[in-house]
């Protein structure tokens, strides 16, 4: 829902965290800037580098990379293949990776581990396994089916366990106006006219695992990175830079929808609009469930998204201060068809994930084992039921990284609010498709 695509999703931390017409113009300085767009990328090089490369200390640990994300399972090791919910929605979830498959050519390669796999080989997984489905098959023969016909291949996990914590997210609702007064203030931004995305890779090699970065201009044509949250909720004017789309009742809604990724409005003037991710400022993320448990705010076995919001109503004196921690800004634009994964399809309730992109495979079948709560009472998370499933890896966001994390989609509506803000468990990641002499 964000790719962040998008957005940020699930805050780990946390989790343990349209029709609108613009009605104001940019001012003149910021229509100078579109034609500085188109020249920035061959600015001086080293003026880059400054901005962005920074002195960060080296790691003790290599980072995983993609080829070590993933280890292919011999049929020993294969797991338990059980799914007890209802075929339709995961035939629906194939069907929207799917459209996305259908789109590149077929000799594009995915990494699953250290196996390269084209797009074409990946899609006949899908729709080799979409034809099985439909037959309603048993557990036994699902089983036997996945033996005989695919390659199953698990998460390396944290630090090489295999364990994945599992968070989640969900499209949350949320009360707004087309027009900002004292009961509407907050402004939801879209993407600012002077945010320039830099292709750093086309300046060296060595940005090539994380080419983009998010900037600006300054008056004295300099590029600089572009303005924190602190910093753009500073500028008055800031809506001459990026007209907002709805105004919503709550700034902790507003945060908390960035986390999401794209949410429903529901409008003052009647209807619903649909919002969703665009762009994001560039600055790193920061759970700020993390620093509220660092902190002594909320102790760590209580951390959920739930407390957290209970936790900021009541101390309103702290919100700005405790938002500011997480430097990350999110500009959203309306949806009218999501909620969408960063894949650019729907993704579909308890049958989509997000991940880590840069490690796993794009689109592509997945299964899970974790735990879920049964209803919205459910909040001892140890009596909660074992889940396993296929799901269908649809989606990333800011907090998800590395092959330990997977962001699991709920839906919507108060049990989805309920199990995304609660969900904090552990549990396994596996991704399959068709064996190669197929």
């Amino acid at each position: 829902m964000r790719c962040p695509a998008k957005g940020i999703k699930s805050d780990p931390m946390a989790n343990t965290d349209f029709f609108h017409p613009a009605t104001i113009k940019p001012i003149r300085y910021y229509e100078k800037i579109r034609h500085y767009k188109t020249i920035c990328l061959f600015m001086v090089t080293g003026l880059v580098f400054l901005c962005f490369s920074g002195c960060a200390p080296e790691k003790e640990e290599k980072p995983v990379i993609r080829e070590t994300a993933l280890t292919r399972l011999p049929l020993s090791h294969y797991p338990d293949f059980s799914d007890t919910r209802d075929k339709k929605t995961l035939t629906a979830s194939i069907n929207q990776s799917l459209v996305y498959f259908s789109k590149l050519p077929g000799t594009r390669e995915f990494f699953f581990g250290r196996d390269r796999i084209t797009n074409a080989r990946i899609k006949a997984s899908l729709e080799t396994f979409n034809e099985f489905i439909e037959k309603n098959p048993d557990k036994k023969q699902i089983n036997a089916f996945i033996q005989k016909n695919y390659a199953v291949y698990q998460s390396t996990g944290s630090n090489g366990s295999t364990r994945v914590l599992f968070t989640g997210y969900y499209e949350p609702s949320l009360e707004g106006s087309l027009v900002q007064n004292d009961e509407y203030p907050y402004p939801l931004y879209t993407a600012p006219d002077d945010l320039l995305t830099l292709d750093l890779a086309a300046f060296s090699e060595k940005f090539s695992s994380e080419p983009l970065r998010m900037a600006r201009i300054d008056r004295q044509n300099r590029v600089v990175p572009y303005y924190s949250r602190k910093e753009i909720n500073a500028i008055e004017d800031f809506h001459k830079r990026a007209a907002p789309l709805v105004f919503l009742k709550s700034r902790i809604d507003r945060f908390f929808l960035e986390i999401q990724g794209s949410g429903r409005v529901n409008l003052k003037q009647g209807g619903i609009l649909r919002v969703h991710y665009h762009k994001k400022n560039g600055h790193a993320y920061r759970s700020i469930g993390k620093y509220l448990i660092e902190n002594q705010k909320i102790p760590r076995e209580k951390m959920s998204m739930q407390s957290i919001r209970a936790w900021l109503k009541l101390h309103p004196e702290e919100v700005e201060s405790i938002f500011n921690y997480n430097p990350s800004f999110v500009f959203f634009k309306e949806q009218p068809n999501g909620p969408l994964g960063c894949l650019g399809v729907k993704v579909t309730p308890r049958r989509s994930i997000a991940t880590d992109t840069a490690l796993f495979p794009k689109g592509a079948l997945c299964f899970i084992h974790t735990f879920i709560p049964h209803n919205t009472k459910d909040t001892d998370r140890d009596k909660w039921q074992k889940y396993s499933g296929f799901v269908l890896n649809q989606d990333t966001g800011g907090a998800i990284k590395g092959p330990g994390r997977a962001d699991f989609f709920y839906g919507s509506g108060e049990y989805a609010e309920f199990a995304a803000g609660q969900m904090n468990h552990p549990g396994k990641l596996y991704f399959l498709v068709l064996k190669q002499d197929l």
